[in-house]
């Protein structure tokens, strides 16, 4: 059973862009984080209570990003996030991000699950690897 999708819109700012008007290449990273961001928000958790009141902190592992066409100035982009696995202290989630429908970029991203204390592995709390959307 393929799990629930989480989206969020990002429109494309000044800031974003390189000269030309073409969203660079490390802005695409920070749309992602932002919408994995999301995904836990919608969930009911923020990522600094996390920190306060779980110890955690997901860190990025791994990340694989596929270019497929280039976003511009004031583009309306629709950013994804799909639970793909979870195992006992990281989670393989797949992202997009598009544009009217057009995808415009994929990534592969590992989450690992660490204490905010001292960054050593932790498990994912179980709400965390029952309640994904």
């Amino acid at each position: 059973m393929r799990l629930p999708v989480f989206s969020f819109p990002i429109r494309v700012y000044w800031e974003d862009t390189d000269a030309g008007g073409v969203v660079y290449h490390a802005s695409y990273v920070r749309f992602l984080e932002r919408a994995r961001t999301e995904w836990l928000r919608a969930m009911g958790h923020g990522q600094q209570a996390l920190r306060e009141r779980e110890d955690l902190v997901l860190v990025i592992r791994d990340m694989t990003i596929e270019f497929h066409k280039p976003a511009r100035l004031d583009d309306e982009l629709l950013v994804s996030v799909r639970l793909e696995e979870r195992r006992r202290a990281s989670l393989l989630l797949s992202q997009t991000i598009t544009r009217g429908g057009e995808s415009l970029v994929g990534a592969s991203v590992r989450a690992a699950s660490v204490h905010a204390s001292s960054f050593r592995p932790r498990p994912l709390p179980q709400w965390l690897v029952t309640a994904a959307p």
